[in-house]
């Protein structure tokens, strides 16, 4: 490892003593754009989210896809998204396999095909609170990504279509949680749905003819702020828990005349991320 990256490592938790200690918590904010994010938390919008943000900011990173089932499927071989800055940026997990470039010291390393099935054979119980449709189990591709865990759930209310979507979900994680025995490792997963279109519903006065805007997607990520206290509350009820929040992709909302994701534009590729500890019975 070169001077640079040992650097770089040394400002990484150290995931080798994390897994088997803490709990795990993986939120992706399902379609959230970074600059939506970045305004909302500077402008004191987003009081529950920016007090466990590390300096109350989200860090800027790019996607590892530019929409759902292909951004999850690498973040669950442990490519989360990358720092949007030169490298190289050792990982927090990894597969094991030669010349990997981004694995570090302290990156815990699997033995598995993915990160669910290797935090599974280091003792956790994996589950998953499904939210879009790649992960509804309504068919064999909506079946793929929850089929990973040992564990998983999705119902209509935790869909795109509910204007309380999070709220059932965290009602879900709760019971989840409440329902381990108290030595279980869980490492617990969140998809939100609530910035994906549609998103109009959240904005008071919004109306479904007007459709989604980049306003709509602010005010869906204040609704999803006033609820996740819970969510941290829930995860860190039983002993610390290492937390990541990012998003899975942007969407472009008519940049440069662009709209929607799974294209090549910054408002697609450029995400928030951030990683923290939750301390039990953190409020």
């Amino acid at each position: 490892m070169s001077t640079s990256e040992t650097a770089i490592s040394a400002g990484l938790p150290d995931m080798g003593r994390v897994v088997g200690h803490d709990d795990l918590l993986l939120v992706t904010l399902d379609t959230l754009r970074f600059d939506v994010a970045a305004e909302l938390a500077e402008a004191g919008r987003l009081p529950n989210l920016a007090r466990h943000l590390p300096g109350g900011r989200w860090e800027r990173r790019h996607a590892p896809g530019s929409f759902t089932y292909a951004s999850h499927q690498a973040m669950f071989a442990g490519f989360l998204p990358t720092p949007a800055a030169p490298g190289p940026h050792p990982r927090l997990f990894a597969a094991r396999f030669e010349g990997s470039e981004s694995t570090a010291d302290r990156t815990f390393v699997f033995d598995t095909p993915d990160l669910v099935s290797g935090l599974a054979d280091a003792g956790y119980r994996t589950v998953c609170i499904g939210g879009v449709g790649f992960f509804n189990k309504r068919g064999p591709l909506g079946s793929v990504l929850p089929g990973m865990f040992q564990e998983s759930h999705w119902a209509p209310e935790f869909g795109v279509a509910s204007p309380t979507s999070f709220e059932s979900q965290v009602a879900r994680a709760r019971e989840v949680v409440a329902g381990l025995p108290a030595e279980q490792r869980l490492f617990l997963f969140v998809n939100v749905p609530s910035l994906h279109q549609p998103n109009w519903f959240h904005l008071p006065g919004a109306t479904r003819a007007a459709g989604d805007s980049r306003e709509t997607h602010a005010a869906a990520l204040e609704y999803v702020d006033r609820h996740i206290g819970r969510l941290f509350a829930a995860a860190s009820s039983r002993r610390r828990c290492f937390t990541i929040v990012c998003s899975d992709h942007g969407t472009a909302y008519g940049d440069d005349g662009w709209s929607g994701h799974r294209l090549g534009h910054e408002s697609v590729w450029t995400v928030p991320y951030a990683h923290f500890f939750l301390e039990p019975g953190a409020p």
